[in-house]
């Protein structure tokens, strides 16, 4: 697992490819990047609980 900074989330929110990205040891979704700590995202179990995650706690499995 590789956490995120503020480009490489960015990328993948760009990404049209779904990436294996976690929160907290859930599987979630970044809708897009809110500044240079935190991002929108939503759990793949959750897509409805839209939250914003610190980017220091996301992580992207390679």
């Amino acid at each position: 697992m590789t956490r995120l900074n503020r480009q490489r989330a960015e990328e993948i929110a760009q990404s049209p490819d779904m990436k294996h990205v976690t929160y907290s040891g859930n599987q979630v979704y970044i809708q897009h990047v809110n500044d240079a700590h935190t991002a929108r995202v939503f759990t793949l179990y959750s897509p409805e609980n839209e939250f914003d995650a610190q980017l220091e706690k996301l992580n992207e499995k390679l």
